[in-house]
């Protein structure tokens, strides 16, 4: 075999092995994701919402975890309660300021494993403050749909302080308790589809 012919081969060894294992794009596949969130009302009761508007993109390597990363967007006026009065004052000044703060983002900065979880690391701006936050998550699965696609479902649950982000309104009952909670649990379950 001549040098020449040996070279080709290697070349084309080396693309087919880069090609398998390299990083993988996918993005939302909003029919069957959702962002969705639960605060305390009266401290005797939890009411739920969610945002309609969102994307979110992931970047998946089977062989090197170093080239995960993630990024999401939600448009804060998408906010849905199920109550027109309440969900307008959520878009108004006194909570989200959804005109003058129209997203609410997340960018991972490292993605590690711990146990039967992965921890993304990264950047949560709301209300135009950023703090780093560690955002756990699973992977429920990685599969081929029937149509060829390949899906990845991730679920996520973290709690957030409000009060750090700015959103601070509040009124006190009587007994010293909240009309709202401060604590927000945000709950994500997201379908992935390949690029």
């Amino acid at each position: 075999m001549s040098f020449k012919k040996m070279l080709i081969i290697l070349f084309a060894i080396y693309t087919l092995a880069s090609t398998s294992f390299a990083a993988e794009n996918y993005k939302t596949d909003r029919a069957h994701s959702s962002v969705e969130f639960v605060v305390r009302h009266f401290m005797i009761n939890k009411v739920r919402g969610e945002f309609k508007d969102f994307t979110a993109t992931a970047t998946y390597d089977a062989e090197d975890m170093s080239k995960w990363s993630v990024s999401a967007t939600i448009q804060t006026a998408s906010i849905d309660t199920e109550n027109e009065k309440r969900d307008n004052h959520l878009r108004s000044p006194d909570f989200f300021d959804a005109e003058n703060n129209a997203e609410i983002t997340f960018t991972s900065k490292s993605i590690t494993k711990n146990g039967d979880e992965y921890v993304a690391v990264g950047d949560f701006t709301m209300r135009g403050v950023t703090k780093e936050i560690q955002l756990p998550f699973t992977i429920t699965g990685k599969i081929t749909d029937p149509w060829g696609n390949e899906r990845i479902g991730i679920e996520s649950s973290l709690t957030i302080n409000r009060q750090d982000y700015g959103v601070s309104w509040s009124k006190s009952m009587d007994n010293g308790g909240l009309v709202v909670s401060d604590e927000v649990k945000i709950e994500l379950n997201m379908e992935l589809v390949k690029k």
